[in-house]
């Protein structure tokens, strides 16, 4: 369940006037803020928190109970992120899984220092491959303007997007595009995307078909301003029916927080920045 978790589109930081944007047309909006270096990775990795994912699953009754949670803290390792568990069920690791949580993130430094070029070349081509993808957006939806709202107290454009009739989906991947719908907020300043509602129109399958979500699923998301810099994520909250190995049919949730946003210094000092 957990790789759907980081389904999330991020955009960078950078105040555009609005005077150049011709005339808030919907489709021209998306573009710009795909123009934008969408992974905001140069501000993000800057940044440390902690990251607390609540699993509930559908009892006999049909009522979602918790299954389990989990918390990790992400840190800059080598500096690319990196997860550290630190709490299961609200509880503090024992002192032997803590220490084998420590030993993990030893290791994986150590790697990542050991083939930095390869690794960073990995990344880049991932990096590459996702923009790519992303570039499909304004292919694939038709978009309209269905209002405006404050977000973290910015004002964003709501925008609907629908399937478009007729597209065809170069890859294998894009295909998820036509099964979906969204509503989208987009901050007028620096066009991120704040928050988006999301809702799956046919099966979706995940992980080689060995996860497969019903029609009707969904995805909320949205970011909040943090220092009054950059944009980074609030909540994830993904609701479905969903079909495990293709046997286990189960309805579940997975609820996703971000908190304790701390600034990382090359000096490795960390300095406190959340907001009052």
């Amino acid at each position: 369940m957990r790789q759907l978790v980081y389904c999330v589109v991020a955009l960078v930081t950078g105040v555009v006037p609005i005077s150049v944007v011709r005339a808030q047309q919907p489709l021209e909006i998306v573009r710009r803020s795909l123009d934008r270096d969408w992974t905001d990775f140069e501000s993000r990795k800057n940044y440390t928190y902690v990251q607390h994912t609540e699993f509930r699953i559908a009892g006999r009754g049909g009522r979602l109970t918790r299954d389990h949670s989990e918390t990790d803290e992400i840190l800059i390792l080598a500096g690319r992120p990196y997860e550290r568990l630190i709490a299961r069920n609200d509880q503090a690791l024992s002192e032997k899984d803590a220490r084998k949580e420590q030993e993990k993130l030893d290791k994986e430094l150590a790697k990542r220092l050991r083939e930095a070029d390869e690794g960073r070349s990995r990344y880049d081509k991932e990096r590459a491959e996702n923009r790519a993808y992303l570039r499909q957006i304004p292919e694939a939806f038709v978009f309209r303007l269905a209002g405006e709202e404050s977000v973290s107290g910015q004002p964003a454009w709501i925008l609907q997007a629908d399937p478009k009739p007729g597209y065809r989906p170069p890859d294998s991947r894009s295909k998820i595009l036509t099964k979906l719908r969204a509503r989208i907020w987009i901050e007028k300043a620096t066009y991120h995307w704040v928050k988006m509602d999301a809702e799956a129109l046919d099966t979706l399958s995940f992980a080689l078909a060995m996860l497969r979500v019903a029609p009707g699923g969904t995805l909320h998301f949205e970011q909040v301003r943090v220092n009054n810099e950059i944009w980074l994520p609030a909540r994830i909250l993904i609701r479905a029916d969903a079909r495990l190995a293709l046997i286990r049919k189960l309805r579940a949730e997975i609820d996703i927080a971000y908190r304790d946003y701390r600034k990382f210094q090359t000096d490795s000092q960390i300095v406190d920045t959340r907001e009052n």
